[in-house]
């Protein structure tokens, strides 16, 4: 074959199954022997402009979180302390700014070096000959780089969210494969999101009742305010459910009677029911408190769906496209309906399962919270796994926490000897995603290969090639006359 029919043939289809001839000069994928071509400035571009739009986002993702975070809580301190809120706000802007710019550094980081090992890998390495490999070792090179968020505060629950994510797809690999294909259809299952969720919410929920020191502190204020109760009417079923049966109902008095619930408290009063919505039946109180809850879910999903709406959907949304704003309107009031159904549900099944077995205790309420995760299936079929595997990654860390307790031993959260344990996992599962991202990339949703591919935009049919001006092919060419010639020569002297 000569030297113009292997450049032709790197480009094609059938070219790429034989990486032994199209990677016979690596340096050609990249170099010129005449200085830095025009393949080189491709991949200083796409590093650059992966780390602009890594940044982008997460300035975009967490501050916007972050602003309607402070809005909230400047909201709440205000109603308390009136007007002297002057040094707290400063403090929550600082705090929330140097939180936004972290992972918005994190973010760019993670792309840009994402992209730089991808092209320093293929440089060196060959295109074509390490496209199987090459974006599982670049995924998880990058994937330290967690660390930027902040050392003090460990992202164990992102990790563990990433690595089920990834755990997911690998599970998509698996079911596709006709060797492996067959021992995988239980992973198929299609109602196992729900399942998932079910077991989330009874681990999150049950902690959150009875043991909240195994959650984070953002996910226990989260959930004080979606669970709409005050907190000495969640510490006194916590008493009660360890058999101390709370002193503080007259405090619980008090707390119902500026919304207009009675509340008629005895002493040693052992009904869960009264203790949850006061003179309220269980059933008014559940439409009662989901009217509330929705407008508390509403502050919730009108960021996470707008923000992204305006970063992905900017020129739909510039053109005043009707179709992109409705979805997005859509979407918010659907999942503020399945958050609010959520919380609602969680103390309607509490309430009939403690007066249908007629006593409160710890099994009675981790019981009572796993039904409230059939909620999940007010939400789109294609968010179901998404919220679910998020929720079991708390979950998963609680129950981690829980587990010494359940002997009589305390343990903190994080030691010394886990300081590095959330990049670790990070690292793993950035790998296995981006691999996927390379390799596999049927097993994702459109959506979410529309910004990876916005952001990282890997080379798939790879870079111009550019001819050396001395080729290996040129060379074996050379070799052999030169073989040929000393056979003649030596048969001519024989």
């Amino acid at each position: 074959m000569a030297s113009d029919d292997i450049y032709k043939a790197a480009g094609t289809d059938a070219g790429r199954g034989d990486w032994k001839r199209q990677d016979l000069n690596a340096g050609a994928l990249f170099h010129s022997s005449s200085g830095f071509g025009t393949g080189d400035w491709r991949a200083v571009e796409r590093c650059i402009t992966s780390s602009v739009k890594g940044f982008a986002i997460g300035i975009g993702l967490r501050g916007g979180l972050t602003l309607f975070a402070i809005a909230g809580r400047l909201k709440q301190r205000g109603a308390k302390r009136g007007h002297s809120l002057k040094q707290p706000a400063k403090e929550l802007i600082i705090c929330g700014l140097k939180e936004t710019l972290r992972y918005g550094v994190f973010l760019g980081s993670f792309a840009g070096a994402f992209s730089t090992l991808d092209e320093a890998i293929a440089s060196f390495g060959g295109f074509w000959r390490t496209a199987r490999w090459r974006a599982l070792v670049a995924g998880a090179l990058a994937g330290p780089l967690l660390l930027l968020t902040g050392g003090n505060k460990p992202q164990t629950s992102l990790a563990i969210y990433l690595l089920l994510r990834a755990s997911v797809l690998a599970a998509r690999c698996c079911i596709k494969s006709e060797k492996i294909g067959r021992f995988c259809r239980p992973l198929a299952w299609k109602h196992g999101d729900v399942l998932l969720m079910c077991l989330s919410s009874a681990q999150i929920l049950s902690a959150w009742i009875l043991n909240p020191e195994s959650l984070p502190a953002s996910y226990i204020s989260f959930l004080n305010k979606h669970g709409g109760k005050d907190n000495l009417v969640v510490r006194c079923i916590r008493d009660m459910a360890f058999g101390n049966y709370s002193t503080d109902l007259e405090k619980i008095e008090k707390c119902y009677r500026p919304i207009g619930v009675g509340f008629q408290h005895m002493p040693g009063m052992r009904i869960l029911c009264k203790i949850i919505h006061g003179n309220d039946g269980c059933i008014s109180h559940f439409f009662r408190f989901l009217a509330e809850a929705y407008i508390r879910a509403l502050e919730v999903y009108i960021p996470v769906y707008l923000i992204p709406a305006i970063i992905v959907h900017r020129q739909a949304l510039l053109q005043k496209n009707n179709d992109s704003l409705l979805k997005t309107a859509l979407g918010t009031a659907r999942s503020s309906l399945f958050l609010s159904v959520y919380c609602a549900s969680t103390w309607l099944w509490t309430c009939a399962l403690c007066r249908v077995i007629g006593k409160c205790s710890c099994p009675v309420v981790a019981l009572a919270t796993f039904p409230s995760g059939l909620a999940v299936m007010i939400e789109k079929k294609s968010r179901r796994m998404e919220i679910a595997l998020y929720c079991f990654a708390r979950a998963l860390e609680s129950f981690a926490i829980c587990i010494p307790s359940l002997g009589g031993k305390s343990q903190k959260p994080y030691t010394k000897q886990m300081n590095f344990i959330d990049a670790f996992l990070f690292s793993i599962a950035t790998g296995i995603i981006m691999h996927c991202y390379s390799q596999e990339r049927e097993v994702f949703q459109s959506r979410y290969l529309n910004v990876l591919d916005w952001v990282f935009g890997i080379p798939h049919d790879g870079p111009p090639l550019i001819k050396p001006l001395i080729s290996m092919p040129s060379i074996y060419y050379l070799l052999g006359c030169i073989g040929q010639g000393r056979l003649h020569f030596y048969h001519m002297k024989k």
